[in-house]
């Protein structure tokens, strides 16, 4: 940096002002000017004193240089009468000048005040004046914080990799990170110190649990983290049984009848182990010891205790023999075992107990020599036989004396084939996580020896007596594949084995596409062809969600290898879509998809109302009369209203209508309905919809009831209708008197029907009239009855509400002048009457 270039105020200040105070002062030679450079430490938030040579100067200016800038501007300058603090003073702490002095002294050191500050001091002296530049970088150092630790993981596992890191929020460079561990004992050791943060742990072992802390320093201080735990993973190790009372026999431990026994299982692992205990393959207890009280002899047999890491599922498992002595009460045991790698038998005779131990001795069977027979042992005795020259059920015969009794005790062995065959199954864990082949063949005597096999002969797992249970991971590439379980037992050869085929679900079902129609239930159906070991199917609906029985929506129905899912109420937008059947095991899985299509019934037809008019003057019920103008089907009508205002324009264009179903679940057959609690102030709009099941038709138009028609006009119709039926009444009789009385009212009856010889024709209603018509000569027109035939006169006599037109046109041949009568003088004559009703 070049710090010959300066600002415009501190160039002023030195170049402007300095001549108007050294007036009279000799300036010596500039090349005699002197430079001093000098660091300067200090914290943040402390104190720092930067000083501006040994003595006061005349005159000074100290002037602060940003990093990474060129320009000096002016701090605080004193030219005699004081120092003048600047604005800049302000914002690098509390700055002051020592008094007596030209040293600045900076309290509460912020971190902007690192920079480079520079003291041009003159000194008047006896030679002339002298200048001296004062360079001062000022380097802010920060205290490192309180560290953090952060770890990958907190609780890795056993010959994982790890890492730690030990994170600052503030600090300054350089910084030394050191780790500490403190073990369970309240240890602590130092791990590893460096100026790297980070620590990698390529292999975790067991040995790295504790808890650990990080030190970071520099050079203004140092601070410790907290502590955390690291907490590592590991186990079960193989198990070790302690059992209490400790007495060891060659086939294992020993105890006594009707003494307590506690065996002890301990294995090393984090977190704790679960202890499960065995005894001859059956599960007896959960728990690291298991006590036995008051222990008989019954309770000999093979202990075994199975440790469990439930975090990492591990497991490892140890096996011990426990012998229970007795006193010699009773009879002799005898016992037949495998030996010589399950090809012979091993006759063991025991007679626990007592002091001094019986002696015991086998004899029997042809093969045997004599002196081996009579062979002598102390508490027990053991044989080999050939299993090859021993035949099933060969008993074998131990006898036993004791000094303490008189007698002697015998007991007997007898050599047993398993019955049937070994027996194979196989069967999952929860979650189908493991897969474990189970093979048995029990009831011999010795127990068989079982082991597994792949289909290609190599062995699986190891050998266990009497029932053997291969653990394998699931996998897929088990599917297909063949494990034989092999048993051996010294009365027969060749071997015998049962064999598993093991196989993935396969599903399949009635009907991949299925349809009904909305608001049925529909059943989905889903069969397994193949699927072992065995599994169940599980649904899952067109969310992809399985599917439960406890939703009232779905209802499962499963049998061995088959499964039906009912969709209940079904719903064409909730139900319709793709539904999987799907099933699990543990060598594989398998799922079909099956699309339901939820249909919705037809549109119905469109409504129309063809009448709304309000019931009464009062206005709270309308009467609403509607009809179908298509063909559909249909299963009711329901009927909706509105305020009428709502839909008024000046309650603002976007105002949404409200609908209110004032009527529902109306016959399919109605067309009237009356719809009653209505607001007589309000004017309200009505409209129907049919329905068919579901599905809904189209809203009818929206019309507004009309008033009733005004109630005076029934009385006025009436009226006159009384009026004309009076009037026309009275014509009639007026009409039919005159006809009667014709010939004593000739000029009446005349002006009325017209002369004899008119075309009006008078009708004859009675036998009088037909007689009178017929000594007048009158003649006949249309409508008459034949010769010879009387009309009743019910049958002749016109209607009174009949109205007859004008008298027959020229054209008709009853109306030609001159034609005689049809039926001669005496046949009737029909005369048409013309009424006229007026009001």
């Amino acid at each position: 940096m070049g710090y010959g270039l300066v600002g415009e105020a501190y160039f002023c200040l030195s170049v402007c002002l300095l001549p108007l105070f050294l007036q009279g002062l000799e300036i010596l030679d500039p090349g005699e000017v002197v430079y001093v450079n000098s660091v300067t430490k200090g914290v943040v938030g402390r104190s720092v004193l930067l000083e501006c040579g040994n003595t006061l100067p005349d005159v000074y200016i100290w002037g602060f240089t940003m990093p990474g800038k060129e320009h000096i501007r002016a701090v605080v300058y004193n030219f005699g009468q004081g120092p003048r603090l600047q604005k800049l003073a302000t914002s690098l702490g509390d700055l002051s000048v020592i008094s007596d002095s030209s040293s600045l002294l900076i309290d509460r050191l912020p971190l902007y005040a690192q920079g480079m500050y520079t003291c041009q001091a003159l000194y008047d002296t006896p030679e002339g004046a002298r200048v001296f530049y004062y360079y001062v970088r000022l380097l802010v150092l920060v205290p490192v914080s309180k560290p953090y630790i952060l770890v990958s993981d907190t609780s890795p596992a056993e010959g994982m990799t790890m890492w730690m890191r030990c994170n600052l929020e503030n600090g300054t460079g350089p910084i030394n990170y050191a780790w500490e561990r403190e073990n369970r004992d309240g240890v602590t050791a130092k791990v590893s110190e460096g100026n790297v943060s980070l620590v990698n742990v390529t292999v975790v072992s067991r040995n790295h649990s504790g808890w650990y802390r990080c030190l970071a320093n520099n050079e203004v201080n140092k601070q410790r983290s907290d502590r955390i735990w690291l907490d590592i993973i590991f186990g079960p190790d193989v198990p070790k049984i302690d059992i209490t009372p400790y007495s060891v026999t060659e086939r294992g431990y020993s105890a006594l009848e009707r003494e307590t026994v506690t065996l002890l299982c301990q294995a090393s692992s984090n977190p704790p182990s679960l202890y499960i205990w065995f005894y001859n393959n059956s599960q007896v207890f959960t728990g690291p010891q298991f006590t036995i009280t008051k222990i008989l002899r019954m309770h000999t047999g093979q202990y075994s205790c199975l440790a469990q890491n439930t975090y990492l599922n591990t497991r490892s498992k140890s096996t011990v023999t426990l012998t229970v002595y007795y006193p010699p009460e009773g009879s002799p045991t005898c016992t037949i075992l495998p030996g010589n790698n399950y090809t012979d038998l091993a006759l063991w005779c025991t007679w626990m107990g007592g002091y001094p131990q019986p002696s015991l001795a086998w004899t029997g069977g042809d093969a045997w020599e004599d002196s081996y027979g009579r062979e002598q042992s102390l508490g027990n005795a053991t044989l080999m036989q050939p299993g090859a020259r021993t035949a099933d059920r060969s008993t074998f015969t131990c006898q036993g004396s004791h000094v303490a009794l008189n007698t002697t005790a015998s007991c007997n062995a007898t050599a047993l084939l398993p019955p049937g065959e070994p027996k194979c199954s196989a069967y999952a864990t929860r979650n189908n996580m493991y897969l474990m082949l189970s093979c048995s063949w029990e009831g011999g005597s010795p127990r068989a020896l079982l082991w597994w096999a792949s289909s290609n002969g190599a062995p699986q797992g190891s050998s266990e007596e009497n029932a053997n249970i291969l653990v394998l991971r699931s996998s897929a590439t088990y599917s297909g594949k063949a494990f034989a379980c092999n048993a051996k037992h010294p009365l027969t050869t060749p071997n015998k084995r049962c064999t598993l085929k093991l196989e993935a679900p396969v599903l399949v079902t009635q009907r991949s596409v299925v349809s009904v129609y909305e608001g049925s239930d529909v059943q989905l159906t889903c069969i397994l062809t193949a699927n072992y070991p065995a599994t169940e199917i599980t649904w899952y609906n067109n969310l992809k969600n399985q599917v439960s029985d406890t939703p009232r929506k779905y209802r499962l129905h499963n049998e061995a290898a088959w499964s039906n899912l009912t969709v209940q109420e079904t719903d064409g937008l909730r139900d319709s879509g793709q539904y999987w059947c799907s099933a699990t095991n543990a060598v594989g899985g398998a799922e079909i998809p099956i699309m339901l299509f939820v249909k919705k019934y037809p549109v119905p037809p469109n409504v129309t109302i063809s009448k709304i008019v309000y019931s009464s003057r009062q206005r709270t019920e309308v009467d609403l009369e509607w009809e179908i103008k298509t063909e559909g089907v249909l299963t009711g009508f329901f009927v909706e209203r509105q305020r009428a205002r709502e839909l008024d324009p000046k309650f603002g264009a976007g105002l949404a209508a409200v609908w209110q179903k004032v009527a529902a679940d109306l016959e399919p057959d109605a067309r009237t309905h009356t719809l009653p609690g209505l607001d007589p102030t309000a004017t309200y709009a009505f409209r129907i919809t049919a329905i068919n099941q579901r599905t809904t038709g189209h809203p009818s138009e929206v019309m507004t009831p009309a008033d009733p028609p005004f109630s005076a006009y029934p009385a006025v119709i009436g009226a006159a209708i009384g009026g004309m039926l009076i009037a026309m009444i009275g014509t009639i009789l007026l009409f039919m008197y005159i006809v009667r009385n014709r010939n004593n009212n000739r000029r009446l009856h005349d002006l009325i029907f017209g002369m004899q010889h008119s075309q009006s024709r008078e009708n004859i209603n009675f036998p009088e009239d037909e007689t009178a018509g017929g000594l007048e000569g009158e003649e006949v027109v249309g409508g008459g009855s034949p010769p010879g035939v009387r009309q009743s006169p019910r049958a002749m006599r016109p209607s009174p509400l009949a109205s007859a037109g004008p008298t027959a046109s020229p054209e008709s041949p009853a109306s030609v002048s001159g034609a005689p009568p049809p039926g001669g003088d005496n046949d009737p004559v029909n005369v048409t009457i013309t009424v006229t009703a007026t009001s």
